[in-house]
């Protein structure tokens, strides 16, 4: 693995960072993972729902050449999970916010770099039932929270992952049927808008403002194919960062999960 390499002093460089709920990054490594990651030329790779520990993993999944990664893993085997690739080296890597009730599902990474905090975080689903639904919006609480406490003023913040709630009706194919299902309930597309409230710009919606655009599909029902979906994957970027952002985009046509990639450019 070649060395991860800092940008020059006093030159404005173009970072293009990637998320992607990858659904299990065993499985998709049969499914022309490595081929796109080559193609992308990220800077930052973000993975969520990895459901691996890193000892479970090949040594060619977790030493790409010029990429660093780091893994956080549910204590749970084969259960939500996370990772970031990165050719940057950041200043310090942190997994959790130190609060063992959600830090047990392995859910995020924080990866601060000298201009700019990167949360990668794979939020819960609250489809299980009314606790899991408090469960995630707890979730919210904490990490905004320790957002707000540690980094807001600071630097700037780039948060992103699945979130599991699609914002507005714009951003699911079915609203009217849906108002009574987890990734679509009044109080989680509220805890939206009060993340939005809080400074943070939904940067796809800043470039694109049009209906069908969406990141997950269900499997079962063979959705993608018709494109029944829902925009649920985000980069949610704090507003003093927000106007260097030159692109943001959704990869629908990459496959391999039942999300798809989504990114943006950075300049800094």
């Amino acid at each position: 693995m070649s060395k991860a390499k800092s940008a020059p002093a006093g030159k404005s460089k173009t970072i293009k960072i990637y998320s992607w709920n990858v659904n299990g990054i065993r499985a998709i490594q049969n499914k022309g993972f490595m081929n796109w990651f080559g193609k992308t030329k990220g800077d930052i790779i973000c993975l969520q729902e990895t459901k691996a520990q890193s000892e479970q993993l090949e040594d060619s999944i977790k030493n790409i050449d010029g990429y660093l990664s780091y893994w956080f893993s549910a204590e749970k085997k084969g259960y939500s999970s996370v990772a970031v690739y990165t050719k940057l080296m950041p200043l310090n890597i942190k997994n959790g916010f130190d609060n063992y009730f959600f830090d047990i599902e392995g859910r995020v990474i924080f990866a601060e770099y000298e201009k700019f905090l990167l949360a990668n975080v794979y939020f819960p689903n609250g489809g299980r039932g009314p606790e899991r639904v408090k469960y995630k919006l707890d979730f919210y609480d904490e990490l905004f929270f320790y957002l707000e406490k540690n980094y807001k003023g600071r630097k700037g913040i780039i948060v992103t992952g699945d979130f599991n709630t699609a914002h507005k009706e714009i951003d699911l194919a079915r609203p009217k049927e849906n108002t009574k299902t987890s990734g679509f309930l009044p109080e989680e597309r509220q805890w939206i808008d009060r993340i939005i409230n809080l400074g943070y710009v939904d940067i796809f919606r800043k470039f694109n403002d049009k209906p069908e655009q969406y990141t997950y599909w269900d499997q079962i029902s063979r959705a993608r194919d018709r494109n029944i979906g829902w925009r649920i994957d985000y980069f949610m970027v704090s507003e003093d960062l927000s106007e260097k952002i030159k692109k943001a985009e959704i990869h629908s046509k990459v496959m391999g999960s039942d999300h798809c990639p989504i990114s943006i450019e950075l300049i800094t």
